[in-house]
Order: structure tokens, then sequence, then C-alpha cells
């Protein structure tokens, strides 16, 4: 036998080995991230997993659902501080995990390894920032590169973005989702007819179900996010009706009290990332289902500084302007991403409707009474 054969055998074996997901557990709860290899099997692995969920991912109480993440590790383990660790607890996330956040890379992995560990107490929908052209600029493919030196990490990663499922429903009457509704999706089955295994597209269904936000609209308006759909009360109140259900749950948008319900009660907004952008100051939630009509909002606050590990500046950070920059220079909608950044992907079709991020000058926010919830 030749010594490429055995090489060739040997990575074989490997490849063929059972995951340590329990040394991998131990890694990424301390903020780690993985050899390369041992990420890409983990990524393979839990693609499999998915494989298997529907669209519309059934769920049963109890239950705490959570909104985004962005990539602020120490907050998700004040998360699960404050909910319950898995898999005592059983959880749904609405998505965007990644970008913004310092630990965009640690955050993914360490959320793939309880899904890897008890993939039935824990279910990942897909968020509008699972793309890969989103990554691309918020922060995620730099992070990706920095830490391994390539992209390869990033693809691994971007391979499970596309297996992830599109929404969850609690006990078959509450339906949890990233963004919102799409006026070309009015049951329930059309949701679980969409081809999920794919970069999200610039328009339509599957683009609606990631990218839209509830608004004091009548039926439909247009985004100024520039993708997705502005909904009003009347919109939901039909689509809960058709589909009998008591409520919809989704994230998308920052809510300075940490939650939000709108339109009697038929939808409600949870935040899950404290202290957005590490200066927002605003409070984060999660909501415990103990059954599909009683819920329990639970809040909490950002890790001080002094428990959280911040990582030397070395890039643009990607969530505010550089002190003393020329505002010429940076992106209107851009938080902080340089124009020349950005003219880097502007051939990419889909950045036409890169979110409009005036998370913090929002001229709608005035349109909400009570909790102020801002694009995200």
């Amino acid at each position: 036998m030749t010594q490429g054969s055995r090489l060739r055998m040997s990575s074989e074996r490997a490849a063929m080995a059972p995951l340590d997901l329990d040394k991998y557990a131990e890694i990424a709860k301390v903020c780690k991230y993985l050899p390369e290899n041992d990420l890409k099997r983990l990524c393979d692995y839990v693609c499999d997993l998915l494989l298997e969920e529907s669209n519309v991912q059934p769920v049963s109480t109890p239950v705490t659902v959570c909104g985004d993440i962005h990539g602020q590790f120490y907050d998700l383990c004040e998360l699960f501080r404050t909910g319950g660790q898995v898999p005592d607890t059983n959880y749904i996330f609405m998505g965007d995990f990644v970008d913004r956040g310092y630990y965009s890379l640690e955050t993914f992995t360490y959320l793939l390894v309880l899904k890897a560990k008890w993939p039935d107490r824990i279910t990942l929908l897909r968020g509008n920032h699972e793309s890969r052209q989103i990554t691309q600029v918020y922060g995620f493919y730099d992070e990706c590169q920095t830490k391994y030196g390539n992209a390869n990490a990033w693809r691994y990663c971007t391979k499970v973005f596309d297996m992830l499922t599109v929404a969850a429903l609690m006990d078959e009457q509450v339906l949890c989702v990233h963004g919102g509704l799409s006026p070309d999706i009015k049951t329930l089955d059309q949701i679980r007819t969409i081809e999920r295994n794919q970069e999200i597209p610039h328009k339509g269904a599957f683009c609606d179900l990631v990218w839209s936000d509830p608004e004091d609209v009548d039926t439909w308006a247009i985004s100024p996010r520039g993708a997705g759909w502005l909904f009003g009360a009347k919109v939901t109140n039909e689509f809960v009706h058709i589909n009998n259900l008591k409520l919809i749950c989704r994230a998308h948008q920052l809510v300075h009290e940490g939650y939000k319900f709108m339109f009697d009660e038929k939808l409600v907004t949870v935040w899950s990332a404290p202290n957005y952008c590490y200066r927002c100051g605003n409070i984060a939630s999660i909501m415990v289902f103990k059954d599909a009509a009683t819920r329990e909002p639970k809040l909490f606050r950002a890790v001080p500084d002094s428990e959280r590990v911040i990582p030397p500046r070395t890039t643009t950070p990607y969530f505010l302007s550089p002190a003393g920059s020329d505002p010429q220079q940076i992106d209107a909608g851009g938080f902080g991403v340089p124009r020349q950044t950005r003219a880097a992907f502007t051939d990419a079709p889909a950045f036409q409707h890169l979110e409009s991020l005036h998370v913090f000058l929002n001229k709608r926010s005035k349109m909400f009474a009570g909790p102020q919830m801002f694009v995200c």
C-alpha cells in the first residue's frame, strides 16, 4: 500500500468517526471556535439533521421563543441563564444569529453544537442575516476570514443557512417566523411548499417571510428596507383566522423594552440582543410559553463589560461610524460600513435590498405608541 493510499484511508476513517460533541460543547461554551475540520464536520452533521425538518417545523409546549442574537455571545449565555440551559429548556430561535456582534462565529458554533446534541430541544429558524450576501457586508464573512485565515468556515456555515427551516408552529396555534407575512402566502401549507435550500431570493414569499415588518397600515405597503413588505392589522387578523392561530411570534426589529405586542395581541416582536451593538441600551427578552395560550416574557440585560472579553479593534465596526470619520464616506444606512466597502458588493444582485439600517434614526418609530421598535 502506498503512503498516499494510507493517508486517504486515514482521512476517510477520521471522517467516519463519531463527532465528539461533548468536546465541541466544552470549547464552544467558553467562546472559542473549533478547528476548521471539526467545524466542517459539525456543519455537515447539522445539515443532515435539518434535512429532516419541515418548512413549518412542529414544536410542542412548553417552549421558550427567542429573537435576534447578532453575535453577542456573552449575552446569549445570559439568555440561557435567564431561560434555562438546553436540554432542560426547549427553545425556538427566530434567526439572525450572526453579524454586527463581536462573536458571530462562536455564537453560531455554540448553537450548532446544541442542535447536534439535542436536536429535539432547540429549533433554529432562518433570519435575513443567514445569507451569503448580507454576511459579506455586516461582519460574519470578515470575522471568519480573520479567525481562520480563509473563507472555508464561512462557506460551511452558509450551507447550514440554506438548510435552516423557515418557520415553527407551536401546538398548531402559534406561528414563529423571523420577519413577517407575505402577500403571496395565505396558508401555512403554502409555506410548506417553499424550496428553502437556497440563498434567500431577492423577492417573493421566501424573501418576505424573513424581511417583512408589521406597521400601522391597513393591508400592505412598500417596505423602506427594499425587501419584504409592511403589513398591517387587517392582514394579520385574516392570516391568523384562516390558519386557526392564536398568535404570530417574530423578531427582526429592535424593541427597547424587549418585546412588543401589536394588532390586539395577535402578533408579538421578541428581541433578544440586549444593549444592541454594545451601545443601544435596550433590554432584551425571551417569551416563555407554558402552552399556546399562556405566555410570560422574561427580561434580561446585557452582561457587564467586566464580564465579557472585548476583542481589539482591527477593522471598522459594523455598527457605528468611526470617530472623526467623514460622514460623506459612510453609507447612510450602513452603520459604519465605508462606501468603498459597500461598493465592492454592489454588483451582487441582492445588494439592492440590503437592509436600510436606520436603527437609531428610524423616522417611522414615532408611529408606534408604547414600546419603541427600530429597523434591524
